[in-house]
């Protein structure tokens, strides 16, 4: 984590490890959208509307290099790229569906000072938010 111009590593801080692989604008997306099994880059590019081609393959790039998801190329033509999460990235499941349930709650408070976001339920979601 950065703390003004210093970067401060706590490599035991299990936090900050998760922050490595999920702290990238997009990733987090990326994962939830694999959730929902394995997905082409042409599916991936659909769900997440915004994402630039070059971004959306960075980020499946860093995930890839973590251990989180998989790439499989078909020799086929054209070409035919698949990806897949593998159960460390499966892992992330429960973290993306807590942050699911947090940011419905927040959508759904009054916006009162101190109200806790933990009443509303999961939302519904075209990737299911639980590891396989």
């Amino acid at each position: 984590m950065k703390y003004g111009n210093a970067a401060v590593r706590r490599p035991e801080c299990g936090v900050e490890r998760t922050m490595d692989v999920l702290g990238g604008r997009w990733t987090t997306l990326i994962v939830r959208e694999l959730l929902g099994g394995t997905r082409r880059f042409s599916e991936l590019r659909r769900a997440l509307e915004r994402i630039s081609p070059k971004t959306l393959t960075a980020r499946l790039r860093d995930l890839e290099e973590q251990g989180v998801l998989t790439r499989t190329v078909y020799a086929e033509v054209p070409p035919r790229v698949d990806y897949a999460l593998t159960p460390r990235g499966e892992g992330l499941g429960e973290i993306i569906a807590a942050m699911a349930r947090w940011g419905s709650a927040v959508e759904l408070s009054t916006g009162e000072p101190g109200e806790a976001p933990t009443t509303a339920p999961a939302p519904e979601h075209r990737a299911p938010l639980t590891p396989r």
